[in-house]
Order: structure tokens, then C-alpha cells, then sequence
């Protein structure tokens, strides 16, 4: 058996283990891997059972880490108990020595180390499931940290996510689980996710991006990526020294002057999610850094997605409408928003979201906004609506930072700050980008030109008695055939059956000429009904099995127009 039929057959059987463990085996029932199950005990109470779940991602290795980490913002799929216990997941391992570092970062950037740079540490500064962080000096004395990618990084993470799509494919197509929730779908977004991660360019060209959306936020700073000392296994980028928000205590806060700093990061981030459409996923307190000069520094951008405009467009419906304590807005905003599956109630739903939306209202002015999108996810998903993922990470982006403001400023007023920026950014959703001047020309120089034409060909169609108008209903052609198709099927069958009937009732009568001791009319025709029998059935199947391969709508089509 070759090592790599050995390491996937190893990832099958605790992948498989941990399914069974935490009372998820009906996803491989059926599926012909029960063999690898291992009866384990089991925590008692939910918390417990998370906190287990949790502990044994991580022993699974770095994809199932990130896994989890995008399995906390899907408040839909998961229990609170899951969700909180995945959101402490601690991406920290052990370094890889120093020698490997060196070989990475000269094969990357083309060049030795003692010449990229002026100085360059052996001992990381941080290390984590993909990658560790070193201190180093660029030759003209600017001070910046190198994120250097593990060696076996992507190798791994491309194994389990084989293992991991085999197993989604059979879940989905084989269990009720998968149907609800589908993990091909769910898995599709965590490959993007995690090949993000491990392509440093692109978080390059997060740094760039957000250190351009923040240049109107005098008190915050994001590292600026030193790109000629980049590639997609090396990140070079600015080094900026202070202290993590989580290790500022109370007193430590005394010195700080925290409101306007909190005031900044939330307009920014609410800015950034339903204006620029881009979402830092991970805004919690630890990827925060005081400055000594009294700013905010964002850090770890790895994990940004794009929010369609139409995302944005509906989140921002679903504040204003939670901001008024309209429930029947907010249900119609997620219904339009969600996919329903079978067992989606849409009544249920409106009222369960009635009810929530009036409770956030009732609970007065210090409501959390990102409290209350997770909590209409998780509504969502208990009714059978299946709501877009970027709506999940919204919230959790939002729950995070409620959390990051409250610990520097626990006077500052969350939903306060959404109402008062909420109509600044219907303001700036209302403009028109130049793209967009230039495509609406465009589509109205095409609707004006051919305007003429084809009034004149209605208009000659009216004159003539030849304007028709096609609606797409009930095809009769083919109700025509499939009639015409059965009513022969039920005449061939009353025919078969009446010989058979007729050569049943032959058999008594008396004749010199026999087959097998029976009449051989009567044989003769009772030959014929089993043979009309067998030819019957066999041209059912046959025709049925070629109407299912060719009579296939195309998802597209619409039908004819007018």
C-alpha cells in the first residue's frame, strides 16, 4: 500500500471516528466506511459535547482547524453550544525549525536571506497550523515581520479536502442531513476560504486594500505588505509595535482615549460590509493592537470575503427594519434573502420573527446588532431556510466587533451606532458608480435604437392578423403525445388481456389437432398474448427510459416570449 493509500485511508478513519463520536453518523450511513467507526465515550451536556468537538478539530490538523473556524459563523447548521465552542478555536502549533524557514524564503523571493535582509530572527514570533511569523530587518532599516508558509501546508490541506469532498458527496447524496444543509455547497466555500489563506498574495492585496479603505480613519492603521518581498508562501509587511486589546485590562484603558477609536471601527467596519461589500471575517479583540501612539491596528486579513451588492442591499434592509422593530419587514427581507427547502413554513417563520424582532425592540438601546443577525440565522436555518452565507458572516463579524468595542469603550452603544450610520450609508448606496452611468447609456442607446423597429413589426403583426402571444403553461403538444402514448399502452393491454381471456376459454373446446395435449388454436393464441406481453413491457421501458435522457428542461429556459 503506497503512503499516500495509507495517509487518506488514516484521514478517512478519524474523520469517519469523529462523526460517529459527536452523534453524526447518520452522514456516513450507507456509505460503506462503518467499519472505521469506534465507539468512544461521550461528554454529557451540549456544552460538554462542543467543547469535545472542538478539541478533537484540532487534533485533526490544520483544515480541520479552519474548518471549524468557518463552522462558527454558520449559526444556521449549528447549536449555540457548537458555534461558541468552535470560536475559540486556537490556531497555535508548534514552530518548524528555523533551517526550513531559511529554504522557503530563498526559494520564494529568489535570493539569500542574509541579503533580502538586514536582519532576520530565528525564533518566530508567533506559529500557527499554516504558518509562522518572524521578526526581521529590511536592509534599508525599515522594521517588518515575515509570515512564512509551513512546508506540507498546502499538501495537507489538498488530502483532506479530497477525503473531505467524498464524504460531503455521499452525505449529500445519501442522507437526509446533507439534503437539509449541503455540504458540497458549505465545502465549496471552505475551499475558497482556506486557498485564500494559503495564497499570501491575496492577503497582499487584503493589506493594500483595506489600508486604502481606511485612509478617512485618522485612528487606524493596517500594516502596509512589502510586495517586492512577497509571493504566495512569503508575507512581508510592516511591523507596527503595541499591545493586543485583549491584554489591556481596565486600568490599562484609563490612559487610552477609547471612544473615538471604538466610534471610528464600527462606522469603518459597517462602511466596509454594506458600502465596499468587503467583510473582515475575524474582528475579534486578539486581531486588534493598541498602538503606542494611541491607534488602532488591524491585523490577520487573511479571511476577507466579497459581499455582493445584493447582499448588501438586503442586510441593510433587514437593520432598518430591526432598527424599527418591524418583524413582517424583517421576515420578508430573510425569505427573499434564503433558499427554502421542503420543509421551509413560511407563516411559522413570519411569527417567530415577529416575535424576535419585538424582543430586540424591547430590550432598549443597548441591543447588539450582531447578536440579532445571529440569532435570525439561527431561526432561519430551524425553519428550513437556508439563509446566504455572507449574511452568516456578517453577523459574526459584527458579533465580534460588539465584543472588541465593548471591551475598550463599555459605554458605547451598539445600536445606537447602526441607527446613526444607517442613513449614511443608504445615502451612499443610492450612488451611482461611473461604470454604472456608462452601462445604463449604453442600454439606453440599444433600447433607443431599437425602439422604431420594433414597434413596427408589432404594429404590421396587428395590422396583418398575425400577432401572436405565446405563454408558457401547459405544453399540449407533449400532453398530446404522452395521452396518445398511454391510450395505446391501455389498448395493447385490453387486447393481450382478451386473447388471453379467448384461449383460456378455447382449451374446452373439442378438436383432433393438439400441442402438449391442448388445442392448438387455443395455444396459438395464448403464445401470442405471452409473447404481446413480454414486447409490451419491454417497449415500456425502453420508451420511458429514453423520454427521462432527452426530455430535460434546461435550467435556463424560460420559455418563449412574446
Amino acid at each position: 500500500m503506497s503512503s499516500t493509500t495509507s495517509g487518506s485511508l488514516h484521514r478517512y478513519t478519524a474523520l469517519v471516528r469523529l462523526l460517529v463520536r459527536h452523534g453524526r453518523s447518520d452522514l456516513v450511513s450507507g456509505a460503506g466506511l462503518d467499519e472505521f467507526a469506534v465507539d468512544e465515550e461521550r461528554p454529557t451536556g451540549d456544552q460538554g459535547r462542543a467543547e469535545a468537538f472542538a478539541r478533537d478539530l484540532e487534533e485533526l490538523g490544520p483544515t480541520y482547524i479552519k474548518l471549524g473556524q468557518l463552522l462558527s459563523t454558520r449559526f444556521d447548521l449549528l447549536p449555540p453550544a457548537y458555534t461558541t465552542a468552535l470560536a475559540r478555536l486556537q490556531d497555535d502549533a508548534e514552530p518548524f525549525p528555523y533551517e526550513q524557514v531559511e529554504a522557503i524564503v530563498e526559494a520564494e523571493l529568489g535570493g539569500q536571506v542574509r541579503h533580502l535582509f538586514a536582519d532576520f530572527e530565528r525564533e518566530p514570533l508567533a506559529a500557527a497550523s499554516l504558518g509562522q511569523v518572524h521578526r526581521a530587518t529590511l536592509p534599508g532599516g525599515r522594521e517588518v515581520v515575515v509570515k512564512v508558509q509551513r512546508p506540507d501546508a498546502r499538501e495537507v490541506a489538498r488530502e483532506d479536502m479530497e477525503v473531505l469532498a467524498r464524504l460531503a458527496g455521499l452525505a449529500d447524496r445519501h442522507t437526509e442531513a446533507g439534503h437539509r444543509f449541503g455540504f458540497e455547497q458549505l465545502l465549496g466555500q471552505f475551499r475558497r476560504s482556506l486557498a485564500g489563506e494559503l495564497d499570501y498574495r491575496r492577503e497582499a492585496r487584503n493589506l493594500a486594500k483595506f489600508r486604502e479603505l481606511t485612509q478617512p480613519y485618522d485612528l487606524l492603521v493596517v500594516p502596509e505588505p512589502v510586495l517586492d518581498h512577497s509571493s504566495s508562501r512569503v508575507l512581508t509587511m510592516e511591523r507596527i509595535e503595541g499591545r493586543k486589546v485583549t491584554d489591556v485590562g481596565p486600568l490599562g484603558l484609563l490612559d487610552v482615549d477609547a471612544a473615538p477609536i471604538v466610534e471610528q471601527l464600527f462606522r469603518c467596519y459597517l462602511n466596509l460590509m454594506l458600502d465596499e461589500g468587503v467583510v473582515h471575517a475575524d474582528p475579534h479583540p486578539g486581531n486588534l493592537l493598541l498602538t503606542d501612539d494611541g491607534r488602532l491596528a488591524l491585523l490577520d486579513l487573511g479571511m476577507v470575503s466579497m459581499i455582493p451588492p445584493r447582499i448588501q442591499d438586503r442586510v441593510l434592509k433587514l437593520l432598518l427594519a430591526i432598527g424599527d422593530g418591524d418583524g413582517e419587514e424583517a421576515a420578508k427581507v430573510l425569505a427573499a434573502m434564503g433558499q427554502p427547502l421542503d420543509e421551509y413554513d413560511a407563516a411559522a417563520f413570519r411569527s417567530d420573527v415577529a416575535h424576535l424582532v419585538s424582543e430586540a425592540t424591547a430590550a432598549g438601546p443597548h441591543q447588539q446588532a450582531g447578536k440579532v443577525l445571529v440569532e435570525l440565522s439561527r431561526l432561519s436555518g430551524a425553519h428550513g431556510l437556508r439563509p446566504p452565507a455572507e449574511m452568516s458572516m456578517i453577523g459574526k463579524a459584527l458579533l465580534n466587533l460588539d465584543q472588541s468595542t465593548l471591551h475598550l469603550d463599555p459605554d458605547f452603544d451598539p445600536a445606537e451606532a447602526v441607527r446613526a450610520n444607517l442613513s449614511d450609508l443608504l445615502t451612499s448606496g443610492l450612488k451611482v458608480s461611473r461604470g454604472g452611468v456608462m452601462a445604463a447609456a449604453l442600454e439606453a442607446k440599444e433600447f433607443t435604437a431599437q425602439l422604431p423597429r420594433r414597434g413596427n413589426r408589432i404594429l404590421d403583426s396587428l395590422a396583418d392578423g398575425e400577432f401572436t402571444i405565446r405563454v408558457q403553461a401547459v405544453d399540449e403538444e407533449r400532453l398530446h403525445r404522452v395521452l396518445q402514448r398511454l391510450a395505446n399502452r391501455v389498448t395493447l393491454g385490453i387486447v393481450i388481456a382478451a386473447t388471453l381471456l379467448g384461449a383460456a376459454l378455447m382449451m374446452r373446446v373439442p378438436t383432433d389437432h393438439r400441442i402438449l395435449g391442448y388445442p392448438s388454436l387455443a395455444m396459438g393464441f395464448f403464445s401470442f398474448a405471452v409473447l404481446a406481453g413480454i414486447a409490451l413491457g419491454v417497449w415500456i421501458v425502453m420508451t420511458d427510459r429514453k423520454v427521462a435522457r432527452t426530455v430535460r428542461p434546461s435550467p435556463g429556459d424560460t420559455g418563449p416570449g412574446i
